[in-house]
């Protein structure tokens, strides 16, 4: 799994949840300030990275990502090779 694949998930899951074009989130994307994403989001996102990936993420790890690129790089990080 390349960190472009990664983060095609996530722009693409994000689109979908958030309603915001794919094109306008990138790796500096926050998704709090930029996206306006709430704690419901942001577990969905959780759940879905954990599901396609097979990472798992506690609250304060997830509570520690602000971007899109942190989220990238978790999971290339944890996931099982």
């Amino acid at each position: 799994m390349t960190r472009e694949e990664v983060g095609e998930l996530i722009r693409v899951h994000l689109a979908e949840e958030l309603d915001v074009e794919p094109s306008a989130i990138d790796e500096r994307t926050r998704f709090k300030e930029d996206l306006e994403a709430d704690s419901l989001d942001l577990y969905m996102l959780v759940q879905e990275l954990e599901d396609s990936y097979g990472v798992r993420m506690t609250d304060e790890q997830a509570a520690a990502i602000a971007t899109v690129g942190q989220a990238v790089d978790f999971v290339l990080a944890h996931a099982a090779a």
